[in-house]
């Protein structure tokens, strides 16, 4: 076997995103003969990166999500360490999270259209029946679950791709650690039901989680978020569907049917696999001929944005700023604001050598 060895060298340029477990920073990558290419680069908050739990879990999903290359899922293309801490490197997304996406559209009195809002949700579902699909090299099943399919969790770039991001809570054999049916990890208001009754999650999970997504986009509003995360995941496991026609007269009864399916109470009563949710859904947008396409969506995506003056923030540490030409933002993958463990009862510093902690305070300073 012919070996290569080379250096991979990383410098921090600004932050663009903090969570709760994570920070993600727009870094370069440099190579060979000037090479440079801009990346994202993800790392555990300093105060959890000497706990092994949450060190195993991180190098796990790095793992995870190197293998999974798809126009949907935002790539993964190293796991490095360096003064001890560990960082991933991934793809850059220039755009906005699904968050942002609707909070622009709410502050600019726009509405979203309904083929979008099903083409923004039927991207999700591809990258999903790709991710519940995956094997190893034997060919046997990974059983991923992503446990976390949420707004923040879906990038739109300004070119209209839609892309799956953070794997940090998913579920799958032999890269990640859960303590499933004693804790209960995610977004409350955006958890299927068995995941908020601490249960064991499947697959169907995720196509739950992608209903309540569209169910959002379509109405502006998520039946299930209360205050407190506990009435939450009450309102996830008890409440009952509404008709969505009633809250917003332009879905139609097909599509009305479609989300009481994916979101129905009971497992076996939904779509059984998100491919299963995709063909629905790509059914409703172009059984009449044309429909959307990642250009309708990335027109509709720039004009929003070009609204805006480009200073405005989006995340805290975060300023959006748009390419030549245009207003808005550039931002990377990201990690999410999540409930991750709820248990029943001037020139930028080089990414290696010293603490990769002090030179990112020294760059930010």
């Amino acid at each position: 076997m012919t070996s290569i060895s080379g250096e991979l060298r990383y410098e921090i340029v600004r932050k663009i995103y903090e969570g709760g477990m994570g920070i993600v920073y727009e870094g370069l990558q440099h190579g060979s003969r000037g090479f440079q290419k801009r990346v994202a680069i993800k790392v555990i908050r300093e105060k959890y990166a000497r706990q092994p739990e949450f060190i195993e879990n991180f190098i796990g999903e790095a793992k995870l999500v190197a293998d999974l290359i798809h126009t949907n899922i935002v790539q993964t293309y190293h796991l490095g360490e360096t003064g001890g801490a560990c960082y991933i490197c991934m793809e850059l997304i220039r755009g906005v999270n699904l968050e942002q996406f609707c909070e622009q559209l709410h502050q600019r009195g726009r509405k979203l259209p309904i083929e979008l809002a099903v083409f923004i949700v039927s991207r999700v579902a591809r990258g999903l029946a790709y991710a519940h699909a995956k094997t190893d090299r034997d060919g046997n099943l990974l059983g991923i679950v992503h446990r976390d399919v949420s707004p923040k969790n879906i990038m739109i770039a300004f070119e209209g791709d839609v892309k799956l991001t953070d794997f940090g809570i998913a579920k799958a054999r032999g890269f990640l650690k859960d303590k499933e049916g004693e804790e209960v990890a995610g977004k409350p208001e955006y958890m299927s039901p068995e995941q908020a009754d601490f249960q064991i999650t499947d697959k169907r999970s995720d196509v739950f989680s992608a209903g309540i997504v569209l169910s959002v986009l379509l109405t502006g509003q998520n039946i299930f978020k209360c205050s407190a995360a506990e009435e939450s995941r009450q309102r996830v496991v008890e409440c009952r569907l509404p008709d969505f026609r009633e809250m917003n007269p332009e879905i139609d009864p097909r599509l009305n049917q479609l989300l009481q399916k994916a979101m129905a109470r009971m497992p076996a009563d939904r779509f059984q696999t998100a491919e299963e949710l995709l063909y629905e859904l790509e059914y409703f947008i172009y059984h009449r001929g044309y429909g959307p396409t990642n250009e309708t969506l990335g027109k509709f995506i720039r004009e929003l944005f070009a609204e805006e003056p480009a200073s405005r923030k989006v995340a805290r540490g975060g300023t959006m700023k748009m390419p030549s030409g245009t207003k808005g933002s550039t931002r990377g993958t990201q990690t999410g604001s999540t409930t991750r463990s709820t248990t029943r009862s001037k020139t930028p510093a080089p990414v290696r050598g010293s603490s990769l902690f002090d030179q990112i305070k020294k760059k930010l300073r």
